[in-house]
């Protein structure tokens, strides 16, 4: 097993469980590292959402998670957790958190279950290397060139989103190293940068029950609710977050428009009337002080500078033309877009190994024997909510119990 992260443990657990005889090699100096801080800390390990529901967050390669959701459900995740001592809860959302709001207490539970079923863990110890023979993986070599051999080896080294937690790649290199393709890589989950240099004048400024929508032209690639906020680059938040999936690839090509609706439970011909009803009490005071009660404070000035309206004009002296262009402005706030930010702020990797290669029942490599892959290493991903970590633990799961089969339990020193 290389890698301790949320699809290495699962698989090393779901292996041991099943007979094998488990080691995991982990470089870092302790498991979790990037589960840790998953979350803010918080770690959202799932979502209680039907399979109807999760599928269709499900953004690069859906079908292909069929097999190994089948396997591992997220009820398996919840009932896993809660049976290993750490009891959950269901949010907002149907974001699933431990109940103490600690992701220690997740990767505790995890620790447990490895130490129960056994599993030897190697801290400290980088994988140079995988053994190949004759078109069958046959062990592992470390960085001291310490060779190991295995009936098995798991793949589950993540991607390059948060290098700080270890993540630099090595899973991309593994298997490139055996004949396998790689899609091109991206930050996803990621805050965007924006090329308006008034945007960073809303730094700080956070808004809820928003619809941003990006736009390649005239094609909408990405529409979604919920909450976002300004920061002195650009835009952040769950919504931006979300819409970075979509964006990504485009934007190695291309700048995108990002539209907000300020008010997307309010219709133009509503809007209107709202506006109406609030500037007949307000008759004589200038525009820049009469929005109050439809946005931030801080908002104020850029969407009067987007209307094109003098920021002093008389409420009483707006024409129909210059009110349609405050509503325009409030339903379309409109940015540009020129890039994502980096792999240190992006939650995950977008890309990875190609899942054409890989057997979507079991995680086995097509091309290797006994090699499998498992967790954020694979061309998978998806949006916010707890989704993601699902991934990497049916992956995982399904990696271990598949890589099992392969072992003779319990005969050999090491397994991995």
């Amino acid at each position: 097993m290389i890698g301790g992260g949320a699809s290495g443990m699962a698989a090393a657990i779901s292996a041991a469980k099943a007979g094998a005889s488990v080691s995991l090699f982990e470089k870092n100096e302790r498991l979790g590292k990037k589960l840790f801080i998953t979350g803010k800390g918080r770690c959202n390990l799932t979502n209680a959402s039907d399979i109807k529901t999760f599928m269709e967050q499900i953004v690069t390669n859906p079908k292909f998670l069929y097999g190994a959701f089948g396997k591992f459900t997220n009820g398996d995740t919840m009932d896993f957790f809660t049976s290993a001592g750490c009891p959950v809860k269901t949010e907002r959302g149907n974001r699933v958190f431990p109940v103490s709001d600690h992701s220690a207490d997740v990767i505790d539970a995890l620790q447990n279950e490895l130490k129960k079923y056994r599993v030897k863990i190697n801290l400290r110890t980088a994988v140079e290397e995988l053994q190949i023979e004759n078109g069958i993986c046959t062990g592992l070599v470390l960085s001291d060139k310490t060779k190991i051999c295995s009936d098995a080896v798991i793949v589950s080294t993540g991607g390059l989103s948060y290098p700080s937690t270890g993540s630099d790649g090595d899973g991309y290199r593994f298997a490139k190293s055996c004949g396998h393709r790689v899609t091109e890589l991206y930050p996803s989950l990621v805050p965007l940068t924006v090329m308006e240099p008034e945007c960073g004048l809303l730094q700080g400024l956070s808004l809820k029950n928003v619809r941003a929508s990006l736009w390649d032209n005239d094609k909408e690639i990405f529409s979604e609710f919920g909450e976002m906020l300004f920061t002195h680059f650009g835009v952040s938040g769950p919504l931006i977050l979300s819409a970075s999936s979509a964006a990504a690839p485009i934007l190695k090509k291309r700048p995108l428009k990002l539209l907000l609706d300020l008010k997307p439970a309010l219709s133009e011909e509503k809007l209107d009337a709202r506006m109406l009803r609030d500037f007949s009490e307000e008759k004589n005071r200038e525009l820049k002080n009469s929005l109050s009660g439809l946005f931030p404070a801080g908002l104020i000035p850029e969407v009067i500078r987007q209307s094109g309206i003098d920021p002093d004009r008389r409420i009483n002296a707006l024409t129909r033309t210059e009110r349609a262009s405050l509503i325009k402005a409030t339903k379309e706030l409109t940015f540009t877009v020129l890039s994502v930010r980096g792999y240190s702020e992006a939650v995950i990797t977008k890309g990875g190994v190609d899942v054409r290669e890989i057997n979507p029942s079991s995680m086995e490599s097509k091309r290797i024997q006994n090699l499998y892959f498992a967790g954020e290493v694979l061309d998978v991903d998806a949006l916010t909510g707890g989704y993601n970590l699902q991934i990497a633990w049916s992956t995982g799961w399904t990696a271990g119990l598949s890589a099992a089969k392969k072992t003779f339990p319990k005969d050999k020193d090491q397994q991995s």
